[in-house]
């Protein structure tokens, strides 16, 4: 009875065991079933994602219906290519590598020329061109200045301009060293750029000789404006704000100031303007070749009066507005070539001859700043090399340049004088934060 009793018990816990394993590989294997729809269900996913059209949806009124492709993004599949003038590039010469119709090269530089003077690219300038996976040209963007670009659509043989503006962002940027071997070299390792370094010799040049008076462990402080594209990345510099050099104790400090006339000029902390009023040499780099006076002339062989001077320098050397004033005369002038005069106040005018040319946007009725870029150096009218011819008139007389004593700069006064004043507060402030923030 007890062995009998024993047996079933054995009968059971093995049947017992025997369910539960076979409920284990069961579940187990649903499980694997499971986990591999699962995996089939991911991977058909991704397949999916990887594969799949854009979403269309349709819009029906009426008897319209629209079809728009979401998501859609311009240019998605388009391939950027940059290409940066060379010497001697014409736009026609770049276009010839991407198009061979005659008809759209001309439709793309009659859309460009609306905005850029394609005479005068110049070299370096950049031009981007956007292609189709069949390499066809679909966009073209030129930049027109630092923050607008022209954008040049081709859709067949309908091309079409557009002007994009983009966000430039504003800083202040200020920079505080000591001149130990000279300014451009320890103004470089500072972090400044050629550009600011330039416009720094210019503003002192009538008060300062940099070969003579500066001395090692000068100190120099400058403030000036950085400009940001957003889009492109690119950085460029704007005007300066603050500058400060400190010769034999002193401190030569100019601040910007717009005037009542609207002009942008450089003043000391009492309202002086740091400019005399007209620039003996409107032209840097260049040689004087030939004096006020008489002289033989080399053209006509016989002596005769040289009413201003000569500089020589190379063809395309820019010339700069020798004081503030009002153009009165730009064109062609007899032998005097393309010839430029300036009229700054009612006793002194400029003039300038030979010009290659004007820059864009010079024309009578132009104001201009001591210091902007005029024209370039030529060889126009009765000349017989690329030089500049420089005069002075004072009250309609040619005078000598080299020995004219130069009319004092502008004084502010009155309600100019305290708004220069409260300005000049605020560009220091802001010259010590960007210095030591």
């Amino acid at each position: 009875m007890k062995l009998r009793s024993l047996n079933y018990f054995k009968l059971i816990v093995t049947l017992t065991l025997l369910i539960v394993a076979t409920d284990y590989i069961i579940s187990g294997f649903v499980k694997l079933n499971k986990y591999q729809d699962y995996n089939e269900i991911n991977k058909s996913s991704d397949q999916i994602e990887l594969n799949k059209k854009p979403k269309i949806i349709k819009n029906i009124k009426e008897n319209e219906t629209s079809e728009k492709l979401i998501p859609k993004k311009e240019n998605i599949l388009l391939n950027k290519k940059l290409v940066k003038v060379k010497k001697n590039d014409t736009l026609i010469k770049i276009l010839n590598t991407f198009f061979n119709d005659n008809k759209i090269k001309n439709k793309i530089i009659n859309e460009i020329q609306k905005e850029i003077n394609l005479n005068k690219l110049s070299v370096g300038q950049k031009i981007f061109f956007y292609t189709d996976i069949n390499n066809d040209v679909k966009k073209i963007k030129m930049p027109i200045n630092f923050s607008t670009d022209i954008n040049i659509i081709i859709n067949s043989n309908i091309i079409s301009s557009i002007r994009e503006k983009h966000i430039i962002k504003k800083e202040i940027k200020s920079s505080q060293f000591l001149i130990i071997n000279s300014l451009y070299k320890d103004g470089t390792k500072a972090g400044l750029s050629s550009g600011i370094l330039d416009e720094a010799v210019r503003l002192y040049s009538f008060d300062i000789d940099f070969q003579r008076d500066i001395q090692k462990n000068t100190k120099f402080e400058i403030s000036f404006e950085t400009l940001f594209n957003e889009n492109s990345g690119e950085i460029s510099y704007g005007k300066i704000q603050y500058l400060n050099i400190e010769i034999q104790s002193k401190n030569l400090e100019y601040f910007l100031f717009k005037t009542d006339d609207n002009f942008y000029d450089y003043f000391n902390r009492e309202g002086k303007n740091i400019k005399k009023s007209i620039l003996k040499t409107p032209i840097n780099g260049a040689q004087l070749s030939s004096s006020f006076g008489m002289r033989k002339h080399p053209i006509l062989g016989y002596n005769k009066l040289h009413k201003g001077v000569d500089f020589a320098a190379p063809q395309g050397t820019p010339i700069f507005a020798g004081g503030n004033g009002v153009i009165e005369y730009a064109g062609n002038n007899g032998g005097y070539g393309k010839y430029i005069r300036i009229r700054h106040n009612n006793d002194y005018k400029t003039a300038y001859a030979h010009m290659k040319a004007f820059k864009k946007g010079i024309s009578k009725g132009k104001r201009v700043n001591q210091g902007d870029v005029i024209g370039y150096v030529g060889t126009t009218g009765k000349s017989t090399g690329p030089h500049l011819h420089y005069e002075i008139l004072f009250q309609n007389k040619q005078i000598n340049p080299m020995k004219m004593k130069l009319p004092s700069g502008k004084i502010l006064e009155g309600n100019q004088l305290n708004r220069f004043k409260k300005s000049l507060l605020k560009i220091y402030a802001k010259h010590l934060f960007a210095l030591y923030e």
